[in-house]
Formats: C-alpha cells, sequence, structure tokens
C-alpha cells in the first residue's frame, strides 16, 4: 500500500498519476477535510470530491474542481431569489452533496459515505477522511475592513478570492478529533507514504493537527517523501505562497524543506529549483530534482515513478 497525504488540485493530479504508475489498489489517499461546509443544509466535502472526479476522469480540467460539462440551473435559480451564490454548485455535482448529507442525517459516518461514493464512480484507490470529527480551517484577515476578522476557509477563499493578506490561521476542533478510520494504519502498514504537493498550510496542516496524524508520520520519516508545491518561489495554483510569507515561512522549496524536515525524509523539488538543492539539504532532507509540474497525467505518472524509486518501491 502507497498512502498519500492529499488536499486540493495538486494532489488529485499526483494521484491520478499514482495509479497509472501502480495498480490503483494500491493507493490509500487521506485527505483533508478541514475545508467541508455546510452550505444550503448540504455537507460539502470539496477535497473528497475534487480527488473522487479527478481519478474517476470525470472533473474539470481547467478550474480543477467539480464536474467536467455541469450546467448551473439549481444556482441560476438561487440567484434569481437572492440567495448566496458565492460558492457555486453545480446541477451534477449537487447530487454528490445531497447523497452524503442524506446517508450522515441517517447516521453513517462520513469514511463509509466516502466509501460508497467512491464505489459509485468506480474508484479502486481508497479514500480516506482525515477525521470524522469536526473541523474547521478558520483564518483571520490582515488588511481592509475586515482586518482582524476570522473567516471560514472557504469565504477566505472563494468569495474573497484568497487575496486577501492573512495574519493567521486555526484549525477550529482539529485539538479534540480523532483520526478517521483506518488512517493511522494506513500511515503505519504503507510501502511509502507521500506528502503530496498541497499547501503545506491549508491542505497539510490540518492533517498534522489531528492528534496521532503527525506521530504515525514521524515514525515512517524514512519512508516517506514531499513533494513541494513551490516551483521557483510560487504556487502552481492557489494562494501557497502568500500564505507561507505571510505568516513568516519561505516561500521557497528551502522553506517547504523546514517545515517537512521532521515528518520526511526526501523533498521533491522541481528542476526550476535545482540550484536549491545543497539549500534544501542543509535542512536535514534528501532532495530529488525532477519535473514536478503535472501537465499531464502521464507526466504525473513520470513523477509518480520517480518519487517512489526514491524509497525503494517497484512500479
Amino acid at each position: 500500500m502507497i498512502t498519500v497525504l492529499a488536499g486540493g488540485v495538486g494532489a488529485a493530479r499526483l494521484l491520478r498519476g499514482l495509479v497509472l504508475a501502480v495498480p490503483a489498489g494500491r493507493v490509500t489517499a487521506v485527505v483533508n477535510t478541514a475545508d467541508d461546509v455546510v452550505l444550503h443544509g448540504l455537507h460539502v466535502s470539496p477535497d473528497l470530491d475534487t480527488v473522487t472526479y479527478t481519478l474517476a476522469e470525470a472533473g474539470n480540467p481547467e478550474t480543477g474542481w467539480g464536474l467536467a460539462g455541469e450546467t448551473w440551473q439549481a444556482m441560476d435559480a438561487l440567484d434569481r431569489f437572492g440567495g448566496p451564490t458565492w460558492f457555486r454548485l453545480g446541477d451534477r455535482d449537487l447530487g454528490t452533496h445531497l447523497y452524503r448529507t442524506g446517508r450522515l442525517a441517517e447516521g453513517a459516518g462520513l469514511a463509509a459515505v466516502t466509501a460508497e461514493i467512491a464505489q459509485a464512480w468506480g474508484l479502486e484507490a481508497t479514500l480516506l477522511p482525515m477525521t470524522e470529527d469536526p473541523v474547521a480551517t478558520m483564518v483571520t484577515l490582515d488588511e481592509g475592513e475586515g482586518a482582524g476578522d476570522e473567516v471560514g476557509f472557504q469565504e477566505y477563499f472563494v468569495r474573497l478570492g484568497h487575496s486577501v493578506a492573512v495574519r493567521s490561521v486555526r484549525f477550529a476542533g482539529a485539538d479534540v478529533a480523532r483520526p478517521g478510520p483506518g488512517v493511522v494504519e494506513a500511515l503505519a502498514d504503507a510501502e511509502a507514504v507521500i506528502i503530496a504537493p498541497s499547501n503545506p498550510v491549508v491542505s497539510i496542516g490540518p492533517l498534522l493537527a489531528v492528534p496521532g496524524i503527525a506521530d504515525a508520520l514521524w515514525a515512517r520519516r524514512a519512508d516517506t517523501v514531499a513533494v513541494s508545491p513551490i516551483v521557483a518561489g510560487k504556487a502552481l495554483k492557489g494562494p501557497a505562497d502568500r500564505l507561507l510569507r505571510e505568516l513568516g515561512h519561505e516561500a521557497s522549496v528551502v522553506g517547504v524543506a523546514r517545515l517537512y524536515r521532521d515528518l520526511a525524509a526526501t523533498l521533491v523539488v522541481d528542476r526550476a529549483d535545482a540550484d536549491l538543492a545543497d539549500a534544501v539539504e542543509a535542512e536535514g532532507v534528501a532532495c530529488v530534482v525532477t519535473n514536478t509540474v503535472m501537465s499531464s497525467p502521464e507526466v504525473a505518472a513520470e513523477l509518480s515513478r520517480r518519487i517512489l524509486g526514491c524509497v525503494g518501491v517497484a512500479t
């Protein structure tokens, strides 16, 4: 089993390549749920859905989220009534949220519901929510009229377009949350663990904040490979570079190495950062330089093979 800590588009693209490099049944993804939000009475799990749709080859390749060929009649109707539509849910996507919400209301756990949704999409990989307990990423803004206000992650990321400087980030509820069913075992039993090229602060950070997950990862440090989401000082998508700087970290592969050095023995960086390989290794992690810009599933598959080669896992 190969276990991937995952959140967002970067993780979904890596997983899409990984299931081309090895049989999908060998892959388990532990997915961030701190972005989950209740909208219009529906439980929405953005990262779980992005991974699901991408692995099912049904995702929207332009946005990185949602379904391809989506329609928006429900949102248009809601807008007519003056309802909130800043977080747009497509008509087909709504079916996922309706099913998840109904099953949770019946008493099913999020892990079981996630497995049902994955099975319905024909996935062979295993998707595990990081926790079934409520955890929410909360962002304190640092500029404009809302300076000092704390908002939920989706309000920061979607409604505000992640364009407002951030003063701090916290994971409400993480300190009392428990790892989801199978999560600790997936880390302990894995042939290799991969930290996907996800935002270190708001995609991987919530997983590590759940008691037990960081300890399980620390115990597997020698077999853990992290992939930098920062290329030449910038995030390929999203606000990871800005968040790192705003929260006092260096927005570079060296900064990523500092964040992960206690958890991963190896950091994979893009060729654009080859000149920083020595600086990365000075932080106490091995540095592997390759192409990390996943412009196609085939490139992502080759990256996956290179990652697994770092820890001697055959593909």
